[in-house]
């Protein structure tokens, strides 16, 4: 258990510069000694087991191997993960999980047993999903993993009666939502977001990967009749940004063709966007997973479509009041208490004086 939760914080290193692979930790003990040690590297190279091999070198003979995930025997942009452990001589090898995507999938096990090397399969199994809870949906169903993210102040508003949200949570929650735009790799928003706040949607942290335009992710703007201004701020940041819409004049188009953006085609009912039809065309795309930062609109869309897979909600000390201030989740919404979406797997934690709640809404 040790070495697999060795393993397991190793993954996490990986998270945000692997995608579309899977975040993916490594260690390799002999003797009771630790004598290597790694991480998935950036797609195209060295996967977490050959990373951990390299390191040990002639050690790696009769040691056994913690990871986090199956090792992979077949061939991508790198060979195959089961090779490697084969050649090194290794013994055993403990993985916390079976590979959930197809071609790999239980092979990978078989393939090392068919060459005497024991295998252990469970260890920290649960933690390890939840390290890879994106890539699994991705290689199961083609689609990406949609978080839905907001702030909002204790008496469940995210902004005041004029329109003002800056700044209901605190700086560790911003800092947070900094890390989770540099694990995902897209931002959604509505265009209403984008008319009232201006945003630019960038990731500033993790060794300065704000300023790395090929590392940013992806800025999905809904907006259905063309709204966006092309003088909006998130045009111009590092990275790239694409729109989807639906009924759109084709002059607008050319505009933000001019600003470099990306198109998508995605109308649906009531001049709305075909949500469905979008996230399939970010899956085609290789968008494993997508943070939508709201506004109220767009989630309520998602949730009354069931679209949503995790909530990550920013609540803070503070009382806006009033009739007409702006909730994070509007759409049909439910009937009844009975018929709310209720969370699973609900973890409070203390952010400076903000709490944030995480929960799915599937077991």
């Amino acid at each position: 258990m040790e070495y697999m939760m060795h393993a397991l914080s190793l993954a996490k290193l990986a998270i945000g510069t692997v995608s579309p692979n899977p975040a993916v930790g490594a260690v390799l003990v002999r003797d009771g000694e630790i004598v290597g040690r790694g991480y998935t590297q950036p797609p195209g190279a060295a996967h977490a087991e050959v990373v951990a091999i390299q390191q040990a070198g002639e050690k790696a003979k009769g040691s056994t191997l913690y990871v986090t995930l199956e090792p992979c025997c077949h061939y991508g942009r790198t060979p195959p993960c089961t090779r490697a452990i084969i050649e090194a001589g290794i013994e055993e090898v403990h993985f916390a999980m079976l590979d959930p995507n197809p071609i790999v999938c239980g092979k990978g096990r078989v393939e090392l047993e068919a060459k005497g090397i024991k295998t252990v399969v469970g260890e920290c199994e649960k933690d390890a999903a939840i390290t890879i809870e994106a890539y699994i949906k991705f290689v199961t169903t083609g689609i990406p993993f949609v978080t839905a993210k907001f702030a909002l102040s204790l008496d469940g508003k995210i902004a005041t009666r004029t329109g003002d949200s800056r700044w209901i949570s605190g700086p560790e929650s911003r800092k947070y939502v900094h890390f989770l735009r540099f694990a995902n790799d897209a931002i959604m928003v509505g265009v209403n977001t984008v008319i009232a706040d201006d945003p630019s949607l960038t990731t500033k942290c993790c060794g300065g990967r704000g300023g790395t335009a090929k590392l940013q992710p992806l800025r999905v703007i809904i907006d259905g009749r063309g709204r966006t201004p092309a003088t909006a701020k998130l045009f111009y940041q590092p990275g790239k940004t694409l729109i989807a819409y639906g009924q759109v004049a084709p002059e607008t188009l050319a505009a933000y063709s001019k600003t470099g953006a990306g198109l998508i085609e995605a109308p649906g009912k009531r001049g709305l966007i075909n949500l469905s039809e979008l996230l399939r065309v970010l899956g085609e795309r290789g968008i494993t997973s997508v943070l939508v930062e709201g506004g109220g609109t767009l989630l309520g869309s998602l949730f009354d479509e069931g679209m949503v897979d995790k909530v990550i909600a920013f609540i803070a000390p503070v009382i806006i009041g009033g009739s007409r201030s702006k909730t994070p989740v509007a759409g049909k919404g439910a009937a009844k208490i009975a018929d709310s979406l209720r969370l699973k797997r609900v973890i409070t934690e203390r952010m400076g004086d903000d709490v944030m709640v995480t929960g799915y809404t599937r077991d």
